[in-house]
């Protein structure tokens, strides 16, 4: 098999040889009961590292999210989220087709936030012919944004209004680590005025399944037996918790070596005159581009091209094409990148 650098997402990323010795080595129990050692140590680890009381592994960051909504709201309650967000727009309508649970849909502005005014205009009043507004739901880093981050003044702002109108505040934390990365943050300092969040191990810390809901004791209770209902429960689960304790460990430092490269990649095109950058200097691991008329090949036409060089990206979405490094890639995969954007866009007006 040739060369092949797969920029779609990081979601692609391997485990490390680290993650597949500790995986085999994994001292194991029936999670169900449980007494799986090695996945109470990551779920403490978890807690811990997001200064959260406890910690509940899933399968899925997707899973996460929707046992967390469905841990706090009951069915007719309402959720405000933007219109932006990876609940909203990715994951299935989990929320209303299995909960029940009606959304309010707030506009994501260009850097990931949702305005406070628009937030508090969304809070129902108290009133039988509306839903119960019972969450408010934030996604850090924000992916369809790109990748930006919201601040911890922001995020604690957010969290005063949810405390102010008795509201759950929940934060999609997927690539929360990019967004403590990126700001020189504690997780802990971004999690803060959350009361629930979830994060991936299986995106830029590159262990291959699973992600963490962190929150107050009661809450994970409550979350363990909706995981249940979903079909999350797992036996010997500690052989994937195995390569999440050294995605923890070893892998979160790392992530500002992609966002350095992403910065890299970004002034790289920029030099092209057939694309036109969103962000100069994209804040973590995902740039966005779109191709000017007079680029000599479309969208399709460059995933094709791209291909047959041994890089994979994804078709555009309404034109705009998603870039995202991550541990696979490395200084030469750059080169080789940027050599084959340059060749193929190199008779572009």
């Amino acid at each position: 098999m040739g060369r092949r650098i797969d920029l779609r997402s990081d979601t692609v990323t391997l485990p490390t040889p680290t993650m597949r010795q500790a995986m085999a080595a994994a001292e194991l129990g029936d999670d169900v009961y449980g007494e799986d050692p090695t996945l109470n140590q990551l779920q403490e680890m978890a807690a811990k590292r997001l200064g959260k009381e406890a910690a509940l592994f899933v399968p899925s960051g997707t899973m996460g999210n929707l046992a967390s909504i469905l841990a706090v709201c009951g069915r007719g309650d309402e959720i405000i989220l933007g219109n932006k967000s990876h609940t909203y727009l990715y994951e299935a309508g989990g929320v209303s087709s299995l909960g029940g649970i009606h959304t309010m849909s707030v506009p994501n502005q260009p850097d990931g936030t949702l305005e406070l005014q628009a937030i508090e205009a969304a809070i129902r009043a108290d009133n039988p012919h509306f839903p119960i507004t019972r969450m408010i739901c934030l996604e850090n880093t924000h992916n369809v944004c790109g990748g930006t981050v919201l601040s911890a003044e922001y995020t604690r702002q957010v969290g005063e209004l949810a405390q102010a109108h008795g509201l759950w505040l929940h934060i999609d934390g997927a690539r929360i680590f990019n967004a403590a990365v990126a700001l020189n943050l504690p997780a802990e300092t971004l999690a803060a005025p959350a009361d629930s969040i979830t994060f991936c191990l299986s995106k830029g810390l590159s262990a291959p399944v699973g992600s963490l809901i962190c929150g107050r004791m009661d809450f994970i209770v409550r979350v363990l037996r909706i995981r249940k209902q979903l079909g999350g429960g797992m036996r010997q689960a500690g052989v994937l918790a195995a390569a999440g304790i050294v995605a923890l460990e070893t892998m979160v430092a790392r992530l500002a070596e992609d966002h350095a490269r992403t910065r890299r990649l970004a002034a790289y095109l920029d030099t092209l005159p057939a694309i036109e950058l969103e962000n100069l200097s994209p804040p973590t691991n995902m740039l966005f581009f779109r191709l000017k008329d007079e680029s000599p090949v479309n969208s399709e036409e460059l995933v094709e091209r791209m291909a047959a060089e041994g890089v994979i990206i994804s078709g555009a979405r309404a034109g705009r094409i998603r870039l995202v490094l991550h541990s696979g890639i490395d200084d030469d995969d750059l080169e080789h990148v940027q050599a084959v954007l340059g060749d193929t866009l190199a008779s572009a007006a």
